[in-house]
């Protein structure tokens, strides 16, 4: 899966919280569609069975409560994909990363493990902060395996924690700084780590016990001097990295951090994992980044300058996009106010976000009712329709998803406000709250439908200027 990930510390955001965001792509020519759901506490069943790999695991028979966004085709498994849980903590599950030979052949993949279509029916039900989620993930894949390379993130009010897999078995994992974010394109991300801190405390630091024995043993450290790299030694230095990854940490690196602009190039292999944001990032900034065609650049695939052309690098807010998430915890309201987890579905540049409370156990259908069949009563199939027809038309239909954009996120704003503000205290509330969310979302995309529908008609190959009277 081509997804890319942004981690932002509470002390990097705009109001204290903690996010952790992700586009969840669907691999070249595949067009998943998603939903959103909740799972009730103590719904999720004694065993797990994967589909792709046939796995069963006994599962705890205490389950907290959880939102979960699935596939609407089971062929594949659940692919829960992300979601945050009654104790306020969020998993995004994941984003598929990059290896090498050497790591893959010391300790090779299980091919009857457990992987990305698992990873949140088997994780976020059980864990009461982002830490439990590293040491719950870790146990699993020490026991099981998996057969896939992968990162996933946890977070709560407090903490952000990013774990990256290495091999069959093995896994690292670091607290993201407060004042840092994180930025990471489909490649293996830790540069940096510290296995004093690791194999004690546990502060900032975590991996599996016998990482250091097996990095040693079969002599991954590629270091000269005495510091250790996590990307050198178990990640991936392939000529594909510069076309399909690592242009995208450069652009959102630029954009976060204008002050280092010049310092990387699009395919420079030592961008930080982490970083301090010249300014503090916001809900905005995180969809914009995620929403990025290098705008502003000679790669950009819309510019006016090139007439034929053909994209160099992959764009990040990419076509096959099924949905992205931002997971924001706040520390600040009741705690039953306090996850929100903001939705678009379908490619990045032409759809809006819609914020929902996730302490309830039921959500608007808008979001939820996404069938096979393609229909404009839900938030995934509208969207996907409009971001094929401002694709074709470009130039004549992005201002009307500019407006939809910029007016729906106000109108969030100004509604989350509310709401908050207004809070009752029941769980009722969050859910009208989230109904009329909803409401206002599902009439402006259907009116900015409506533009682009006529933007689309009027400039047919078929039309003609003369009329019939």
């Amino acid at each position: 899966m081509g997804c890319t990930t942004i981690l932002v510390g509470k002390k990097a955001s705009y109001d204290g919280s903690t996010l952790i965001a992700r586009n969840d792509d669907s691999p070249s020519g595949v067009f998943t569609s998603k939903k959103m759901i909740i799972v009730e506490k103590n719904k999720n069943g004694k065993k797990y069975k994967s589909v792709i790999s046939k796995i069963e695991i006994d599962l705890p028979e205490f389950s907290y409560r959880y939102s979960l966004m699935p596939n609407v085709t089971k062929d594949e498994g659940i692919w829960g994909a992300c979601g945050i849980n009654e104790c306020n903590v969020a998993m995004t599950a994941t984003e598929t990363i990059t290896s090498n030979p050497r790591v893959l052949g010391a300790d090779p993949l299980v091919k009857k493990g457990i992987g990305e279509e698992d990873l949140v029916v088997l994780v976020l039900p059980y864990i009461s902060s982002a830490k439990e989620g590293v040491i719950r993930l870790g146990k699993l894949l020490e026991q099981y395996g998996t057969y896939e390379c992968n990162g996933i993130a946890f977070s709560d009010k407090d903490s952000i924690w990013y774990l990256e897999t290495i091999g069959g078995h093995h896994w690292i994992s670091k607290r993201v700084k407060d004042d840092h974010y994180v930025v990471m394109p489909n490649q293996f991300g830790i540069d940096n780590f510290d296995f004093d801190d690791a194999y004690s405390s546990q502060n900032e630091n975590m991996c599996s016990e016998d990482l250091k024995e097996f990095m040693l043993k079969n002599h991954l450290c590629l270091d000269i001097d005495n510091k250790f790299s996590p990307r050198y030694a178990f990640g991936s230095h392939d000529d594909s990295d510069h076309i399909y990854n690592t242009p995208r940490a450069w652009f959102i690196t630029n954009y976060f951090n204008p002050s280092l602009k010049g310092k990387f190039s699009p395919e420079d292999d030592n961008i930080p994992w982490s970083n301090i944001p010249d300014k503090k990032i916001t809900i905005d900034d995180i969809k914009y980044a995620l929403s990025s065609h290098y705008q502003g650049t000679c790669f950009d695939p819309y510019t006016k300058i090139v007439k034929e052309y053909k994209p160099l690098y992959r764009p990040i807010g990419i076509s096959r996009t099924s949905f992205i998430h931002i997971l924001q915890i706040r520390d600040y309201v009741d705690e039953k106010l306090s996850s929100i987890e903001w939705v678009g579905f379908a490619c990045n540049i032409f759809n809006t976000l819609i914020p929902v409370y996730t302490n309830v156990d039921k959500l608007p259908t808008y979001l939820n009712n996404t069938t096979e069949k393609v229909s404009t009563n839900n938030f995934y199939w509208t969207n996907r329709i409009i971001s094929c027809l401002v694709d074709s038309h470009y130039q004549t239909s992005i201002i009307h998803i500019e407006r939809y954009q910029e007016s729906t996120m106000a109108k969030n704003y100004q509604l989350i406000k509310k709401f908050d503000n207004e809070f009752d205290g029941s769980e009722k509330y969050l859910e009208n709250a989230n109904k009329e969310i909803a409401k206002m979302i599902q009439k402006a995309t259907d009116n900015v439908l409506s533009k682009v529908l006529y933007q689309a008609s009027v400039q047919m190959k078929c039309g003609f200027s003369r009329s019939d009277n």
